[in-house]
């Protein structure tokens, strides 16, 4: 199961830090090193995108009144340019499962991260962090009587969303396919309502793990780009 050795990462690092908040952020740094390969492949595949721009919008032009006839002659051109047109989604998807066993981990921190050991960890996950009264609960406030997501959730969407349209420029963003236009709105709305049941240290993994996204879509493709030159 793989909420066992993600507590065990993270408990490492608590002990490090004594700080739950802080080991959550620096256990979300790990994670996306650790993905880099994958990252990188991301750019890549970016820039092969921007390449074939030309081709495209000549096959949209050419195919314009016929959607099934222009889908596939797109499906044609991204094989030939080993282009996964959905290949922007990886990184995030490939996190899921990450995720899932972060949540079985920070849902139950005596048995996952701090292995029977209730009262370090009850010094651990009831300690305050910025606003939250702690890292266990979900970050939720009440409004006309219903449970609604909270500061953290929001932000989560938020930055999921930014994260998820910065991977290509606005040009390319036009030409990307529906599935994958469906899928930049749907998965912000999703963990907007995840907030709502997630731990709030669940919920901070995932800010973090979007920021640090977005600094290497910044910083790559300029590396990227030195390198070749």
């Amino acid at each position: 199961m793989i909420a066992k050795p993600l507590g065990s990462l993270l408990f490492f690092i608590y002990n490090i830090v004594n700080n739950y908040a802080i080991a959550i952020i620096l256990f979300t740094v790990i994670v996306k090193v650790l993905l880099l390969p994958l990252t990188l492949n991301q750019v890549k595949q970016t820039k092969e995108m921007q390449k074939i721009q030309p081709e495209l919008k000549k096959l949209q032009d050419k195919y314009k009144n016929d959607k099934e006839t222009l889908n596939k002659k797109m499906m044609e051109l991204y094989s030939e340019h080993k282009i996964n047109p959905l290949g922007g989604c990886l990184p995030l998807i490939i996190q899921m499962p990450i995720l899932f066993g972060l949540f079985g981990a920070l849902r139950n921190p005596v048995e996952y991260v701090f292995k029977g050991k209730e009262a370090l960890a009850s010094i651990a996950t009831d300690a305050p962090f910025l606003w939250l009264q702690n890292l266990v609960d979900p970050d939720v406030f009440m409004l006309g009587g219903f449970e609604v997501p909270g500061i953290l959730p929001i932000i989560a969407a938020v930055s999921t969303y930014l994260s998820m349209n910065t991977m290509n420029s606005a040009a390319n963003q036009a030409d990307q396919p529906q599935a994958m236009k469906t899928m930049n709105l749907l998965l912000p709305l999703m963990i907007l309502w995840w907030g709502k049941s997630f731990p709030a240290g669940l919920t901070l993994y995932w800010v973090i793990s979007n920021l640090f996204q977005m600094a290497q879509q910044l910083l790559l493709p300029k590396g990227v780009k030195l390198k070749e030159e």
